[in-house]
């Protein structure tokens, strides 16, 4: 009891005298907020801050530090300590103050220390509690909380402004900030506080012209204020239940949180700027962003210049060159297709060389200038002096980018920018001593191949690929695979020599089987006759190697055997949705709660794969049977063979192959091979008819209605408010009324024809969320009467080969 008693103060406060040490905390009035001792996360330093303690928020999320540039090395001897002169004061071990709020308060011993259930630390006249002194929202750190204001002091031309921390496991002062501009009414995002990159538009009286996302809704209300005095944002919350932040990340993006009640976990509203390489300098000098992990890469003979901080993707250091520049000896490297920034400081746009009409006077124009650092010659000759910033690496064949050629090899090691001569010498023995090398190589992988077996290397549909071919997206973030390898035997093993098989996919036939360590697994196993091969074991290797969330499936490891390619999933018990919903004896245990929950889940796992994963991933192939459900009837999304990553500025692609399955094709995908994340909005709304129904899109048919498709059918029943009657009627005894139409209203809207009408999976995330107005839907696509007569299948109908990787689940005249 002792003990329990030193771990907390029974209240919400900090009187004069009284002090907070190692195993104390304060906790807000309502168990809202608790201020105490933190570790950030694999950190060892120790600091004072304001994290949730909310019972319905488990995990740590910290909204506010005190001593964020001066962390504690030894907790055990450190005090948080209010004196009786007023100030609230953080003393190390060695009794040295660290942290003071600084105040000049004349409330000698009559002071106190108040946590609010705001998230707002007060220190008050304890006589007069309406004399504040000093509090934390006038000096916020990454984090803006209801009721704290972004604000800008015209008399004393202080600012309050959001900063970065330097990095997740780092709250000090990081290089980016959200600012207030009181001359333009609107925030802006600066970096290194003197370059602005993003900027929120001006305040019109009800929103910003730039942030769409901020319109007036039922969640929270926006406003501005300014006078002779002062200028500054805040917002607050119509509903105080509902948990908002936002958090200026290291990123370099200021994002909108909201926290889900039901899968326990914060979900992304929004964020500025939407892709990751618009924020400026985020990969430091000499560093080329891509949207896909890693973030950051160095240009072709640099290197990180803090490896260790690149490994906690704090790229902010930059990259310095492998190898001495020798001024007129130099080259330069083969050309590097990059974008530039589209809003570059003065100091950083290329100089323009008017004398060079050539690529190659470009070439001496730099080769001469011992600072230049890079040239391109397009429409006109460029250099660049000094570091290169905010490079971004340019899509192929989309014409954004430019061929930059980078001064970096000495003459020893690089083609002799001037002479034919001994360019040509250079290239003989360079020719000479690769095949030399490689002759040797083949000797040697010849003989490493006779021992190992050939266990290393297979060839699979005429392509020969490796372990290595397969890890090298991996080796460029870690260094080595993150999920392990099994070998054949090991599989074979686990599932009884294949002999329990649970079901046949697009990729080939799946085993359960168990580990050595009990876990059960889930192994997919290319089949030879699967329309799939190896760019999809790729894919879906790759992929779910790096996605991590509760309603995505896990993926344990992988095997390559000579010709043998597997995947080890985690078991999911009650295998796929399709096997429950479709199935007129099992539908009914699923129940309209099981069937929201699925919703649900499904649609959290879509907005993690669009917005919030480290890859921006578009599924493309989303139906009932890719749906997995654990022992909890909980979804996971599955089989990402087919997907694609988005990357850059881009918002759609297009394709000469199109891949999925007919029923859950979005008309721009189907008929032009367009694609984007409204694709799988649509898959998305189409699955989401089917839960409510429990009928099949894609074999879909009712004969005196002519309507061979379901969202035809919903459709109809929407305009003659019947919509109920698209309910599955097992669901009669436990549907929620207003849930359900709001579900059948969200998969119409989700299937409109327009890709641009239907809602983000953000939006259809909050939709599920609250009970705000939904917009009116329109016509779906794929909506047309035909008749439901069903055609002759040939009986050589096996026989036919997929060659579009289509799935057919019905094949029919279309």
């Amino acid at each position: 009891m002792f003990f329990q008693a030193h771990l907390y103060f029974a209240a919400d406060t900090i009187s004069s005298g009284e002090s907070l040490t190692q195993y104390q905390s304060l906790v807000s009035k309502s168990g809202i907020f608790q201020l105490g001792f933190f570790t950030p996360g694999t950190s060892l330093k120790y600091y004072i801050g304001i994290w949730y303690m909310n019972k319905n928020i488990p995990t740590q999320s910290v909204v506010w530090v005190a001593n964020r540039d001066t962390p504690l090395t030894d907790p055990f001897s450190s005090e948080l300590k209010l004196l009786d002169n007023g100030n609230l004061v953080l003393f190390n071990s060695s009794k040295i103050a660290i942290w003071s709020t600084n105040t000049t308060s004349k409330a000698i011993n009559s002071s106190e220390v108040v946590l609010g259930d705001d998230g707002n630390l007060v220190l008050r006249n304890r006589v007069r509690p309406s004399d504040v002194f000093w509090q934390s929202f006038d000096y916020p750190t990454h984090t803006w909380l209801p009721g704290g204001k972004i604000r800008y002091d015209s008399i004393t031309r202080n600012a309050v402004s959001l900063t970065s921390w330097k990095n997740e496991n780092d709250p000090g002062t990081g290089l980016y900030s959200l600012e207030l501009d009181p001359i333009r009414d609107q925030y802006d995002i600066v970096w290194n506080r003197t370059q602005r990159y993003w900027t929120s538009g001006q305040w019109d009286g009800q929103n910003f012209r730039g942030v769409p996302e901020l319109r007036l809704n039922s969640f929270y209300n926006f406003s501005y204020m300014k006078n002779e005095n002062e200028s500054y944002f805040t917002y607050s919350l119509y509903n105080t239940s509902f948990v908002y932040r936002f958090v200026m990340e290291v990123t370099g993006q200021i994002r909108q949180y909201a926290w889900a009640k039901g899968p326990q976990n914060w979900f992304l509203v929004w964020s500025q700027p939407r892709q990751q390489c618009d924020v400026y300098n985020f990969c430091g000098a000499f560093g080329k962003c891509n949207q896909n992990l890693p973030f950051c890469t160095c240009l072709d003979g640099f290197k990180p210049r803090t490896p260790n901080k690149w490994n906690f993707a704090d790229y902010s250091g930059g990259c310095v060159r492998e190898t001495s520049l020798q001024c007129r000896k130099d080259g330069f490297s083969p050309p590097q297709n990059v974008k530039l920034p589209a809003n570059q400081p003065s100091n950083q746009q290329p100089l323009a060389v008017p004398s060079a009409s050539s690529a190659d006077e470009c070439k001496l124009a730099c080769l001469n200038n011992c600072s230049c650092s890079a040239y391109a010659y397009s429409r006109g000759c460029s250099v660049w002096n000094g570091d290169l910033l905010s490079l971004q690496e340019a899509p192929d064949g989309d014409g954004s980018g430019i061929d930059l050629y980078l001064r970096q090899l000495a003459a020893s090691d690089n083609n002799f920018p001037m002479g034919k001569k001994p360019l040509k010498a250079f290239i003989i023995v360079l020719i000479a001593g690769s095949s030399f090398i490689s002759i040797l190589a083949c000797v040697f992988s010849a003989y490493k191949m006779k021992q190992r077996g050939d266990s290393g290397k297979t060839r699979y549909e005429g392509r020969e690929i490796s372990l290595s071919d397969l890890s090298k997206t991996h080796e460029v973030e870690r260094g080595k695979l993150e999920i392990p390898s099994f070998d054949f035997n090991t599989v074979s093993a686990a599932t009884k020599n294949f002999s329990n098989k649970l079901g046949q996919g697009g990729f080939g036939p799946v085993y359960k089987g168990k580990l050595l360590d009990e876990r059960e697994i889930a192994v997919k196993r290319l089949s030879r006759s699967s329309g799939q091969g190896v760019q999809e074991f790729k894919n879906e290797l790759v992929l779910i190697s790096k996605l991590q969330h509760r309603n995505l499936v896990r993926l344990l490891g992988f095997c390559i055997d000579k010709e043998e390619m597997m995947l080890l999933y985690e078991y999911m018990l009650n295998k796929s949705l399709d096997a429950y919903l479709f199935d007129p004896a099992k539908r009914v245990l699923l129940d309209w709660s099981k069937r929201f929950n699925i919703i649900d889940g499904i649609a959290r796992g879509l907005l993690y794969l669009h917005r919030d994963s480290r890859l921006r991933v578009i599924h493309r192939d989303l139906k009932a049977s890719n749906i997995l459900l654990d022992e909890d009837m909980n979804p996971k999304i599955s089989d990402f063979g087919m997907a694609r990553i988005f990357g850059g500025k881009q918002i759609l692609a297009n394709t000469n192959r199109v891949v999925g399955t007919y029923g859950y094709m979005s008309p721009e995908y189907a008929m032009e091979g367009i694609f984007s994340e409204k694709s799988d909005v649509f898959s998305f709304g189409v699955l989401l008819l089917e839960i409510v129904s429990s009928k099949k899109n894609n074999s879909f048919c009712l004969q005196e209605e002519s309507y061979n498709n379901l969202l035809g059918f919903g459709w109809r029943l929407w305009n003659e408010n019947k919509a109920l009657e698209l309910m599955d009627p097992t669901l009669v005894e436990s549907y929620n009324s207003q849930e359900l139409m709001r579900c059948i209203h969200m998969g119409l809207l989700c299937v409109q024809d327009h890709a641009l009408d239907r809602p983000t999976m953000s939006t259809i995330v909050s939709m599920l969320c609250n009970d705000a107005i939904l917009p009116i839907p329109k016509q779906p696509a794929f909506t047309l009467e035909r008749s439901c007569e069903q055609p002759e299948i040939p009986s050589n109908i096996n026989d036919a080969i997929s060659i579009n990787s289509i799935t057919i689940t019905t094949p029919q005249g279309r």
